[in-house]
């Protein structure tokens, strides 16, 4: 067991050593688009990118929204190959998504990735290959499996956490199966410095009330936005949100109005956001194919990058290859124009 006194001195510098600037409070599991012929897009990730900068810090690639769970390794080391630089040029921190179902299989693709970094930037020091990539750390769920044990979901981190890797704990039960606990969760901070991070899309938002005061803690889970961080009287530092995808401009809006002191109008900003979200969310969760989240966030991008000449436009691929039904499109239409939230021009119109 580390000394706490140590341990968060040792958080701290590996924190300031990956994020000099300090840690964004608005962060984006980016959208994977694909072409009419399934390659990753790497146009449209560059556009999508100048549309999100300003607004969002930090990325998430990938995440579930990115189909993480779905890429193979060629596809994932294709993205991150476009997606690295693209976000460096911007200022934008990356985490790394290693999303696999078991512990053997985490820790290769960690392994893999963090050596291809090294090789990427000829250095022997994997947090200097990290800097030099502008990454922040790996990002890693619990295990799957509905029957394991807190002491299986532990031990399985525990070693993960050995490698000395930077890590942020994702907490993803609706893919998982289960829930990291609060006091496995301490009990990992307490042994390593170089757990940093915590998202929690659950929901429920007991990981943010374990007291681990020295983790940075991001919120996943949509609705209820102006009320959970920090700044409003919440538990969270910042948001790591699917909706940051095409919502990002009143995302970062209402964080700024929580942080002049200002949470009326944050509430308001959090109330229409909610609303759209909820409505638009319900219409991509029936769809027999691809990630709600993804499907969800896809037909919102879409009007984001079109505009309100969307419509026009072929629907966006998904990872499956099918693409969104042209009925659910149509009605994330209306509904962001009901909202306020259909801009006039997309950013792909520029």
């Amino acid at each position: 067991m580390i000394p706490p006194a140590d341990l968060t001195a040792r958080r701290r510098a590996l924190w300031d050593s990956l994020l000099p600037d300090g840690a964004p409070s608005l962060w984006c599991p980016l959208l994977t688009p694909y072409d009419a012929q399934g390659r990753i897009d790497a146009e449209r990730l560059r556009r999508h990118l100048d549309a999100l900068r300003g607004q969002v810090g930090g990325l998430l690639v990938p995440g579930s929204t990115g189909d993480g769970w779905q890429l193979d390794g060629a596809q994932t080391r294709t993205l991150l190959d476009i997606v690295l630089p693209l976000a460096r040029a911007r200022g934008m921190a990356v985490l790394i998504g290693v999303l696999k179902p078991d512990a053997a299989a985490m820790h290769a693709a960690l392994a893999d990735t963090l050596a291809w970094l090294q090789r990427r930037h000829g250095s022997d020091d994997p947090v200097e290959a990290l800097r030099r990539s502008g990454v922040a750390g790996f990002t890693l769920c619990a295990p799957h499996g509905a029957a394991l044990t807190q002491d299986a979901i532990g031990g399985a981190l525990d070693g993960l956490l050995a490698t000395g890797a930077p890590i942020a704990l994702y907490q993803l039960p609706q893919v998982t199966g289960n829930e990291i606990a609060p006091d496995t969760l301490r009990a990992l901070a307490a042994r390593h410095a170089n757990l940093l991070m915590v998202k929690d899309t659950s929901g429920a938002d007991r990981l943010a009330e374990a007291g681990v005061s020295d983790l940075f803690l991001v919120r996943g889970a949509e609705g209820g936005y102006s009320r959970h961080l920090k700044a409003g009287g919440g538990h969270y530092d910042g948001f790591l949100l699917s909706t940051a995808n095409g919502l990002a401009r009143p995302l970062a809006e209402l964080i700024a109005q929580l942080h002049a002191g200002r949470p009326a109008e944050a509430a308001t900003i959090s109330a229409r956001l909610e609303a759209a979200v909820a409505e638009i969310f319900g219409l991509a969760a029936p769809l027999p194919y691809g990630n709600p989240f993804t499907n969800a966030n896809k037909a919102i991008d879409h009007f984001m990058a079109h505009g309100p000449a969307a419509g026009g436009v072929a629907p966006p691929r998904l990872h499956s290859g099918e693409r969104l039904p042209a009925e659910l499109l149509e009605r994330t239409g209306e509904i962001l124009a009901r909202h306020g939230l259909l801009p006039a021009r997309g950013y792909l119109q520029d």
